[in-house]
């Protein structure tokens, strides 16, 4: 999926397109970095997604998403913003941004939301008709993008990262002690944020039973949204 980053900050667009090019499945089509310039590139190059700054130069990024809507864009939004008043957000969401993630962010952060605009967009890409429980799937796509800000108190960002890493790039369900060899971490240390992903439902677990007969638990990496 082509994106597009729009930040007035050179700097700050080149950490976001940076961080963009490193999920799979999503390509930066280009940086800008005011209204005028993004607008141009639109009406050129159709993308699938924009980043957007709100506070841009010439206007701001919510005068920007109503001008492209009037012009018949209808690229997906996601905010990528400092601003965090309630009437700024509110503003977001009628005008139909699909996230607003409030800056300072991490990698994984950001990287949540793009994971969870994939799933919704693999969920609508093939037409027809859905049930209420499909309907209810695709709502909650998004909304299943943790980020590791929401983390308890106590809890690692970098350590979240980490395990959530080995999980992704498995070959199959790990055990509580392989997470941790791979992760170069205790096996207390990794339990504590199994069980908290496990709760987030990111992970699936399963019971496998040894030749001592006690079931261990082995753990598989959960998308967000399920799919």
């Amino acid at each position: 999926m082509h994106v597009l980053v729009v930040d007035d900050d050179v700097r700050v667009a080149l950490i976001n397109a940076a961080y963009v090019a490193k999920v799979p499945g999503f390509r930066v089509a280009a940086q800008v970095h005011s209204a005028a310039e993004a607008l141009e590139f639109l009406s050129a190059h159709p993308v699938d997604l924009v980043l957007l700054d709100h506070y841009l130069p010439d206007e701001n990024g919510l005068d920007l998403v109503r001008r492209l809507r009037q012009l018949g864009h209808h690229t997906d939004v996601i905010m990528v913003t400092a601003a965090r008043d309630l009437t700024t957000v509110r503003a977001a969401m009628r005008l139909g941004a699909l996230q607003y993630l409030v800056k300072p962010f991490t990698f994984a952060g950001l990287r949540g939301k793009l994971e969870a605009y994939a799933t919704l967009h693999r969920s609508l890409a093939g037409g027809g008709e859905a049930e209420q429980a499909e309907v209810d799937r695709i709502f909650g796509a998004l909304a299943a993008a943790g980020t590791p800000n929401e983390l308890p108190k106590g809890h690692s960002p970098t350590t979240a990262e980490l395990v959530r890493r080995v999980l992704r790039t498995a070959e199959g369900p790990l055990s509580t002690q392989q997470v941790a060899d791979r992760a170069g971490i205790s096996r207390q240390t990794a339990q504590r944020y199994l069980k908290l992903l496990d709760r987030a439902g990111r992970v699936t677990l399963a019971l496998r039973y040894g030749e001592t007969g006690r079931p261990e638990h082995r753990y598989s990496w959960q998308p967000p949204g399920g799919g």
